[in-house]
């Protein structure tokens, strides 16, 4: 069966979109069995302190109180999911090296079983807890001296470093007509989903402790729960209900060990109840990573006909207490930061450092965005500096089929950068010399603007998102298909444990398997999300779904197929598909074969700013996605806007406050994010189909890459209206404000 056999492309209703328009779907917080017990988790609070006491004995005499666990309760007091870092509770008790100490204020340090939420918030208020205070180090430059070790698990606060080594910088230098230098600062991002953390802990029929919790990775999941609680994985099961967003922020643990623990604790004394955690927005904010913070100074070299010679750049991303997903996204900034292009000589250093602030990890483009904003917005200060158009010299310097990465090796066939490229330009009708006129833009409802306040700009960014965690990570997908029927098939089943977490992944998988079965979707039905009847898919991140769960949907039909051909009722196909190896970087050199797919995007913004009081509105995006196929295109258009509204977010409203190792505004009142009015006024989404030749039916992943290059675009566009280059996100209006009066721009 070819890659690339025939595959219409058809926007069929999303799987789940009844139940979530009536109301019917169930979210981990909705789920409400007979003799439910109330939980809650009580954090350290403490940025970096040592434990010396713990009373509980105001907490156990609140009248509801089932039960109360602490470290000593952990059968196994540590959890990563990459290194195993964190205690599950900071405490007293656990045979783990340093679980005494907090890292972090969202460490947790007790979970409260009880009657009712409120006993169980009373009892939790109620524990009295000594600590001795230790030195808090924040700063990540002041981490790096490592006069202070922060986290014992590791032998230096930098946890991670990277470095490349490409060509002769001397001559890269020396043939450079221009030289362009910056220093980038990117903040933090609070996901803020839709739902915030929930979930329920219980044993199964089969006596399985099960967690039903919304993640991202139901088998990773399964295996940090088992090693945290000393099980095998068989006995640890894991359920995915409806999971209302995750982009990154439920890769790692935040409810789903304790929950098992509370299970598996209260079996052993006689109680076989369910237990149900449901986290205010609040403690969402404070309990869960974030979007690493970062500061990146480069340099870039061109000639005068606009060639880049060389590239310099060093890389500090604050992993924050532990290290959750920060090698995997230093990896990615590390190759994303010279930006989809060829540089003949470059020498870049990155690190992830460990820190007292809240915990960096995965979030959507992770390490993407960061690289991009930094490569961009150098390429189009070069464009500037050399009078030429910020397309014109993309297009001499973009990576091309054969093209070689700063990490020496070429690209995976189907490089289609250049392509994206000029259709973003076209359908944005770049080359068009008149300049865009003012929108009737009003910057605060009560207020009319000035219109001689206002000003319009445009700007252009590109990038190259990753498909997969790749770097050398043992990438795996497993499906399972069903056909059923006598002499045609009349039902066929997948079996796969992809999560849906709102981006339409069930829906899209069902496509897929309609198609690679050769049957309509609607007799498609689907088992998904649990381990105990699926594979280990790998996680719905990296924009790897599509690609992997549609290869090994294709692979798992073929066999099912073959065994209906030999009249196996069912006829049962199951299969692990792994894509092509790749390579983590060498220590030296940084040479390595980093990814086994790509997708790419390019984006051009139409903006407004109010120069008097430094409000920003988008009033045209034009995105253009390589999809590779488009499964189902009114999904990708979701994804495309989603992805846009986000990244608005991270470019210009959000602003998480942390001082001293504590987050000041862990509230949505406080921590802006986009509404309605604040989203661009028009989206323009062209998805192209260029396949990847590897791809199922070309199908290439996507929904990270309308996030990458718009903050840089921006930028772009706010510098076009102003004259005035930002070189530090979020744009919000005081620092644009202040910007602009640096440069006699604006109210005297």
């Amino acid at each position: 069966m070819s890659n690339h056999s025939t595959y219409e492309s058809r926007s069929i209703k999303r799987v789940d979109a009844r139940a979530k328009v009536t109301g019917d779907a169930l979210y981990p917080g909705d789920m409400t069995p007979e003799n439910l017990l109330q939980g809650k988790v009580l954090f350290s609070g403490q940025p970096r302190a040592r434990m010396v006491a713990m009373d509980l004995s105001a907490a156990t005499a609140v009248p509801g109180v089932v039960a109360i666990f602490t470290a000593q309760d952990v059968p196994v007091n540590e959890y990563g999911l990459i290194h195993n870092d964190q205690p599950v509770f900071v405490g007293l008790g656990s045979s783990k090296l340093d679980s005494d100490i907090s890292r972090w204020e969202g460490d947790q340090v007790a979970l409260i079983v009880a009657e009712t939420e409120a006993a169980a918030a009373q009892a939790r208020d109620l524990i009295h807890i000594e600590w001795e205070q230790l030195p808090v180090v924040t700063d990540p430059a002041a981490a790096m001296k490592n006069e202070l070790l922060l986290n014992r698990f590791y032998p230096s606060n930098i946890i991670q470093h990277y470095q490349i080594r490409k060509g002769k910088m001397d001559a890269g230098w020396a043939a450079a007509d221009v030289v362009i230098e910056g220093e980038y600062h990117l903040p933090r991002q609070e996901h803020a989903y839709l739902q915030p953390e929930a979930g329920l802990g219980y044993v199964d029929e089969d006596g399985r402790i099960t967690v039903a919790m919304g993640g991202q990775w139901a088998h990773e999941d399964q295996a940090q729960i088992a090693h945290a609680l000393g099980l095998p994985a068989d006995q640890v099961r894991v359920i995915y209900p409806a999971t209302g967003g995750a982009f990154g922020g439920r890769e790692d643990m935040s409810l789903q060990i304790v929950l098992g623990l509370a299970a598996m604790r209260l079996q052993e004394k006689g109680i076989y109840r369910p237990v149900r955690i449901i986290w205010s927005r609040e403690e969402s904010i404070v309990g869960h990573h974030k979007r690493h913070r970062a500061t990146v100074k480069t340099k870039w070299g061109a000639t005068k006909e606009g060639k880049v010679t060389a590239v310099s750049a060093e890389v500090i991303m604050d992993s924050g207490a532990y290290a959750y997903t920060s090698t995997k996204v230093l990896g990615n900034f590390h190759l994303m930061v010279t930006g989809p292009y060829e540089i003949p000589n470059a020498q870049i250093d990155s690190y992830a450092v460990t820190t007292n602030n809240v915990p960096g990890g995965a979030f959507r483009g992770f390490g993407g965005p960061q690289g991009a904003f930094a490569a961009e917005t150098q390429m189009n200060k070069l464009a500037e500096a050399l009078g030429m158009d910020p397309v014109e010299i993309r297009l001499k310097n973009v990576l091309r089929e054969g093209s070689l990465l700063t990490t020496q090796t070429p690209l995976p066939p189907g490089v289609s950068m250049p392509e994206v490229i000029e259709r973003c330009a076209e359908e944005a009708d770049w080359s068009s010399a008149s300049s865009p006129q003012p929108s009737t833009f009003t910057s605060l409802p009560s207020l009319i603007s000035n219109p001689q306040s206002l000003r319009r700009g445009r700007g252009f960014a590109c990038a190259f998102k990753n498909v997969g965690f790749s770097f050398g990570f043992p990438e795996r997908c497993e499906a399972a298909i069903e056909l059923h029927g006598r002499a045609d098939i009349e039902k066929v089943i997948l079996r796969h444990a992809a999560a849906e977490v709102g981006q339409g992944s069930h829906t899209a998988l069902k496509q897929m398997a309609a198609a690679a079965a050769g049957v309509d979707a609607s007799q498609v039905e689907l088992d998904m999300a649990d381990t105990a009847s699926s594979g280990d898919s790998g996680s719905v991140s990296a924009s790897r779904m599509t690609f992997m769960a549609g290869n090994s949907i294709r692979e798992a039909a073929e066999k099912a197929l073959a065994a209906w051909e030999s009249e196996d009722r069912p006829a049962i196909g199951h299969t692990r598909y792994t894509p092509p190896p790749t390579q983590p970087y060498a220590p030296e050199t940084g040479v390595s074969m980093p990814n086994f797919s790509y997708g790419y995007v390019a984006e051009a913004v139409e903006l407004t700013v109010d120069i008097e009081t430094g409000h920003i509105h988008l009033d045209r995006v034009v995105c253009a996605d390589d999809v590779g196929k488009a499964i189902n295109p009114n999904l990708i258009e979701g994804q495309i806007e989603g992805a846009i509204a986000q990244a608005f977010g991270y470019a210009v409203m959000e602003n998480l406050a942390v001082k001293d190792g504590r987050i000041l505004n862990p509230v949505l009142s406080q921590y802006l994010i986009p509404g309605i009015r604040d989203v661009p006024t028009k989206v323009k989404s062209v998805i192209m189909e260029i396949p990847d030749p590897i791809g199922p039916w070309g199908a290439r992943g996507m929904a990270e890459m309308p996030f990458l290059p718009l903050a840089p675009a921006i930028v772009a566009a706010l510098h076009d209206a102003t004259g005035v280059w930002f070189d530090e996100i979020p744009l919000t209006p005081d620092r644009v404000v202040a910007k602009l009066r640096q440069h006699g721009i604006g109210a005297d």
